[in-house]
């Protein structure tokens, strides 16, 4: 395989550890350089990029904490002609967008100790419900042009590989 991947310099190493693992074992040439938009790029075709999220709980914070910087990103690689797969690592019941909306926020609910019953309650926050996230999701689709794509934490070197244009080794 002659693959050659670009990775974001700003990717942490600890967190894809395994992904360099996967490139190494499937003989992936990489280096790091800082990406104007996005995680992993192929020399080979660099108007397809892939930003790597690490779960649902981080799609979330950049639909709202983080939505300015965000949707910048998205109207950054629209306007160069980039075709962004935001890659999202989850778990293998989240294969899609429909698979999101049935998706349960783990901070959804919470537990407070309510002083006068003398024990511990579970209390509703505002947190965003899958429902939702999967609606905003399918409207970034349709605006700035991005695909959204899932994937095990295990396999997330093949699937930017695969993505990127490469036949993996199983």
């Amino acid at each position: 395989m002659s693959l050659t991947i670009f990775i974001d310099s700003r990717e942490k190493a600890r967190a894809i550890k395994n992904i360099i693992a996967e490139f190494d074992r499937q003989g992936v040439i990489y280096a790091t350089n800082k990406l104007y938009v996005g995680d992993y790029q192929s020399l080979d075709n660099p108007k397809l990029i892939i930003d790597r999220k690490q779960n649902l709980t981080e799609m979330c914070a950049n639909v709202c904490q983080d939505h300015e910087r965000f949707r910048n990103e998205l109207i950054r690689a629209q306007q160069m002609g980039i075709k962004l797969i935001i890659l999202i690592e989850h778990s293998p019941q989240i294969k899609s967008i429909d698979d999101v909306a049935k998706w349960q926020n783990p901070r959804l609910n919470k537990r407070v100790w309510d002083k006068e019953a003398r024990q511990w309650k579970t209390v509703r926050t505002n947190a965003m419900t899958g429902e939702t996230l999967s609606k905003i999701m399918r409207t970034l689709e349709r605006k700035y042009g991005c695909e959204f794509q899932f994937c095990d934490k295990l396999h997330t070197g093949k699937r930017i590989i695969e993505i990127l244009g490469g036949e993996t080794n199983a």
